[in-house]
């Protein structure tokens, strides 16, 4: 059985992670996550998806760790990995965005089974809750047979 989560780190708006919790329901995902906790509250969710699946919220990436799903590769997703459109998703798996304004520092980039980037037309730098949005897009409808 497919399984995956996505979440982002230190990130700065409330409304990314409800837009992201959103598209997550859509798009099949089993949870969203952060990792350290810069805004106040989440106040987007118009539709009511702490019904469907859950939001947690780890303090550290080292909670994270312990606490990840046991078997789930982690793919982090940031500029300079290898393009979406070349990636094959594993089944199971656990996506983790950059903060809007750092990305994902080296140090977490370094312990990412992959990293993968978003293919443009222009700037590579997508808002944070869009290019999750591609990214589970993708796993779900563009990619299957992988």
């Amino acid at each position: 059985m497919a399984y995956y989560e996505i979440g982002i780190y230190h990130t700065k708006r409330g409304t990314n992670v409800g837009t992201l919790w959103r598209s997550a329901v859509q798009l099949g995902a089993a949870g969203v996550f952060t990792i350290g906790r810069r805004y106040k509250h989440q106040s987007s969710d118009t539709h009511k998806v702490v019904r469907h699946i859950p939001l947690r919220h780890y303090t550290t990436f080292e909670d994270f760790r312990k606490n990840r799903p046991i078997g789930a590769v982690l793919v982090g997703v940031e500029m300079g990995g290898t393009p979406l459109s070349k990636f094959k998703h594993p089944k199971t798996a656990v996506y983790l965005l950059g903060a809007e304004d750092h990305g994902i520092p080296q140090s977490i980039l370094n312990q990412c089974d992959f990293v993968v980037s978003l293919d443009a037309v222009s700037h590579p730098s997508y808002n944070v809750a869009v290019a999750g949005s591609i990214v589970m897009y993708h796993r779900e409808f563009l990619s299957k047979g992988g």
